[in-house]
């Protein structure tokens, strides 16, 4: 009785409970499975039943949300000593603490073990299996709960849908859909929250709008789901419109959706709404978050701003694996690699481990300076000091290391090498290096295993074709070419865009539609007759077209990087840097242009390209003449 009445007492600390509760609970019997749940016999004294059940439940409570297994499976045998097992409400909460804990198979037998279950216990199972991502599980004990006829909720379908969404499971999806149609659950703000998320996931974003435009009412989760779903599928510029429009509804934000938002900001270099997304962060206090912050240092430096990327990071008092990923990437996409392996080494001073994410970065730096040396001491560090074994991306920035250095033919030997097949990232690496030092023989090879693994993608056969042209082997460039119209694949086009008074410009090689293409071009003449007193010729020697040189100092003069940089020029502050966004590897002549652009106009200019930036000052380039 003496224990009984401690345990009564309200509960002030864990440590107290964990002291009472040893002096009265007998540890949990244990068979083949586990521990058995149920007593083997009738307790002889059951205890005052509301109050210490209520207490109970306080502990369940604190030990699912603290993350505290043992303690629950303590509070779990003093259930089960006072016969209070059968108990619907505790059995919920018990399903809830082990799921929470990470006990799934402890959880499902508490259920299956349940005399009776409401629609909460399969509601909650179900949320177990999905949140531990458990997805199949999920999917299976719906369709056990149909068959035993018990009819479910909002909360049955919202919590399935989200496991299809991560099973990317169509057809399940398409069913629910449909069962919360015939049970009118269709205009219910969970059901459709969920629903929508599923589909932008599986790449049905049509279907995803629909369900979000029959929404009577949306939350901050449905608007997030909604920007995420347009990141997902690539449509950056919707998402920041939906964000909009967002503002407008006055529904709080929360920091999936300005996470969303600073991603979609990243994706297209849009710097202006990534600042003003930055001022929201400010407001709500979400700056604080890790996973923010840590996309915040992402947009900045894929907006060219690496500094105030830095700024953001240096602002974050406590840094986690995350957060230093972030910024050492953006040290490595910006060709700052000293920066990026001080990093790595400071990651190490402060007792955090490197993962996979890691070492792509600092490979990639390795890569964009070609430093075969630090190359190869990180890729045998993440083996043999971190235990970590390198996948594909780790191959391929390998292989790229010892490209971009020459070194193609010990590049073939680590492709050969690899524990699984190549990717086309490898094979495009392999064959960019040969057209860099003139590897036919390889060029061959690569481009071979890239027309199988990626047919549409005219792009291999042009840079086969520009190998060819660039060793004058002009009928091989006749055949290469024909092969590419016979696939009928097509060529992209090169593009270049530039924000300018909240506006994106976007201009294509020979551009016409501009409404200032002809101030635009007029201004192009002037700088580059400025720029011939200088020395400037243009180097047609990267333009490998079959034709006279004038022709070709025709086709280069009008590239879409130089036309974005002369609008800048007209349209930005003087003390105002010039950035540029592109599609392609910018030429080579267009690197010469702008490394005499930055000298002659003072202007500091920053192209980013698809394979980094290129940060332009008085006459040179970051890159070092490497990219």
């Amino acid at each position: 009785m003496k224990a009984v009445r401690r345990l009564n007492k309200p509960i002030q600390t864990l440590e107290t409970y964990r002291r009472n509760l040893s002096s009265i609970v007998t540890p949990l019997p244990v068979d083949a499975h586990g521990p058995i749940w149920k007593p083997q016999e009738t307790p002889s004294y059951v205890p005052t039943y509301p109050i210490r059940l209520s207490v109970l439940h306080q502990i369940l409570q604190k030990c699912a949300r603290e993350i505290l297994p043992m303690e629950g499976m303590a509070c779990h045998g003093c259930i089960i000593q006072y016969g209070l097992w059968a108990n619907t409400l505790t059995s919920n909460m018990l399903i809830n603490m082990y799921s929470k804990c990470g006990f799934l198979e402890y959880a499902r037998r508490v259920f299956d073990e349940m005399p009776e279950r409401s629609l909460v216990s399969w509601n909650t199972m179900i949320g177990s299996y999905t949140q531990n991502g458990n997805e199949k599980e999920a999917l299976d004990l719906f369709v056990q709960m149909q068959r035993e006829g018990t009819e479910f909720s909002e909360f049955t379908l919202s919590g399935v849908l989200c496991a299809c969404a991560a099973e990317f499971a169509v057809f399940e999806c398409r069913q629910l859909h449909a069962f919360a149609l015939k049970a009118s659950m269709l205009e219910n703000m969970f059901v459709g929250t969920a629903l929508l998320d599923v589909y932008a996931k599986c790449n049905l974003l049509k279907d995803a709008i629909r369900v979000f435009e029959y929404m009577p009412e949306r939350s901050a989760v449905t608007w997030s789901s909604m920007v995420a779903g347009y990141v997902k599928n690539e449509l950056h510029e919707e998402a920041l419109m939906t964000f909009k429009k967002v503002q407008t509804t006055g529904v709080e934000f929360n920091q999936f959706i300005l996470s969303s938002v600073l991603a979609a900001c990243a994706a297209i270099a849009a710097k202006i709404e990534g600042i003003q997304a930055h001022a929201v962060l400010f407001k709500t206090g979400f700056i604080l978050n890790f996973f923010v912050s840590s996309s915040l240092v992402d947009m900045y430096s894929k907006c060219g701003s690496i500094n105030e990327a830095y700024l953001v990071f240096s602002c974050v008092k406590q840094k986690n694996i995350v957060l230093l990923n972030a910024m050492i990437s953006g040290f490595s996409r910006h060709g700052r690699s000293m920066e990026a392996m001080m990093l790595f080494e400071k990651m190490h001073q402060i007792g955090l481990q490197p993962n996979e994410v890691t070492y792509v970065s600092v490979l990639s730096a390795c890569g964009h300076m070609g430093l075969v040396k630090e190359g190869k001491k990180y890729f045998e560090m993440m083996i043999k000091e971190h235990n970590l074994s390198p996948n594909v991306v780790h191959y391929s920035c390998m292989v790229d290391v010892l490209g971009r250095t020459g070194l193609i033919n010990e590049a073939k030997i680590l492709i050969d090498k690899m524990p699984f097949e190549a990717t086309a990232s490898i094979w495009g690496s392999l064959l960019s290096s040969c057209r860099v030092y003139g590897n036919i023989e390889l060029a061959e090879i690569a481009a071979k295993h890239l027309f199988e693994i990626e047919p549409e993608n005219a792009g291999n056969h042009v840079l086969l074709s520009n190998i060819y042209a660039a060793n004058r082997k002009w009928d091989e460039v006749i055949q290469a070419r024909k092969l590419l119209k016979e696939t009928e694949v097509k060529k992209e086009r090169g593009k270049s865009w530039i924000e300018v008074k909240d506006k994106v410009h976007a201009f294509m090689v020979g551009e016409r539609n501009h409404d200032r293409i002809h101030e635009i071009y007029s201004n192009l003449e002037g700088i580059l007759e400025e720029m011939r007193k200088f020395g400037y010729r243009c180097e047609t020697q990267h333009d490998l077209h079959n034709v006279e040189e004038n022709q070709k100092e025709e086709l280069l003069r009008y590239h879409s990087e130089k036309l974005a940089f002369v609008f800048g020029i007209m349209c930005l502050p003087s003390s105002a840097p010039i950035r540029i966004m592109k599609n392609l590897r910018i030429c080579g002549d267009c690197h010469v242009f702008m490394k005499l652009a930055s000298k002659i106009t003072g202007r500091e200019v920053v192209v980013r390209d698809t394979n980094r930036f290129h940060h332009f000052n008085n006459g040179f380039c970051s890159c070092g003449e490497f990219w």
